[in-house]
């Protein structure tokens, strides 16, 4: 496809039910210039080329097949086979509003200096089923809400980095830095995260920029086993652990991980205690205080190998 203006790329693993939508959002795209779409399976089992091949005959969609499994993998395969200097990432269980495409692309045109941008995300609840009472802002994070007002904002803290499942980088400065680091990024049933947090630190510490776009608007569906207290528990370890290892990759591993995490984990236990009356800021300050205990068991292990070497 020549003179591929923006190049949106779906990775997808196991999820048949809701990747046909996400693709059609995009078929969809009020979006003038020339885009195409890139699939990426990651090793699925059930029917995802199905569900591509279905829409075959729409010359802008291309699947490709990457056995190796991991998110951050699939990305840079998505990346390498995708043609333009703009690459947009879209969950395969996520679906783009009609404009998503053309509101990235105008951001990155008007703006040389933006190497990521992505935009508000909002929930879509399984068909009978409200928000539970214990279920935090904070932690509705984790579902994948994102929403940092209705003006466009230029990211400092890398804490506050667009989502995932609705973020977009460019090609030059994701060369730069030597593509997605399969190091982090979910790799099966694992919950490893926090790629795109470190992304934004590079940029930051590059020169670069990172914008919040309001109206790149996505919509997230929510999995019914993700509205259990047990997957948010798991997902606070698993985020411990990323911490921990993003950590280790800047070269900040050693006995300082032990202190922080500790002092972490008792101050989590502690604000449970003060909001013992809400459950929801209750159950959120205790899956923070799990996370600590997942980010200092990946610490030990890391002293253990490191002391091993010697």
């Amino acid at each position: 496809m020549p003179d591929t203006q923006i190049s949106a790329i779906i990775c997808t693993h196991n999820r048949d039910t809701y990747l046909g939508a996400a693709i059609d959002s995009l078929l969809a795209q009020d979006f003038a210039a020339s885009f195409e779409i890139v699939v990426v399976d990651n090793g699925s089992s059930d029917r995802t080329r199905e569900v591509v091949e279905q829409r075959a005959g729409n010359s802008r969609l291309k699947y490709v097949y990457e056995p190796t499994i991991g998110l951050s993998v699939a990305r840079n395969t998505g990346a390498k086979v995708a043609k333009a200097e703009i690459l947009a990432y879209l969950d395969d269980d996520a679906v783009a509003s009609t404009h998503w495409l053309q509101v990235l692309d105008s951001a990155y045109q008007n703006n040389s200096k933006l190497a990521i941008a992505g935009g508000k995300v909002t929930l879509l609840w399984p068909q009978g089923i409200q928000q539970p009472r214990w279920l935090s802002p904070g932690l509705a994070a984790n579902l994948g809400a994102y929403d940092l007002g209705d003006s466009m904002t230029y990211i400092e803290q890398p804490g506050l980095t667009p989502r995932g499942l609705n973020y977009s980088i460019r090609r030059s400065f994701l060369e730069e830095i030597g593509g997605f680091d399969p190091h982090l990024g979910r790799v099966g049933k694992n919950l490893l995260s926090n790629e795109e947090l470190q992304m934004t630190e590079f940029a930051l510490q590059r020169g670069w920029q990172v914008a919040y776009l309001p109206e790149a608007l996505v919509a997230h569906n929510v999995a019914p086993e993700r509205l259990k207290r047990s997957w948010f528990l798991n997902r606070g370890w698993w985020q411990g652990i990323s911490e921990c290892y993003r950590e280790q990759l800047a070269g900040k591993a050693g006995m300082g991980q032990l202190q922080r995490g500790g002092e972490r984990f008792l101050r989590g236990l502690y604000k449970a205690l003060q909001y013992f009356s809400d459950p929801a800021e209750r159950f959120d300050k205790l899956v923070y205080a799990y996370g600590q205990v997942g980010y200092l068991n990946a610490a030990i292990q890391g002293l253990l190998f490191t002391s091993n070497k010697k």
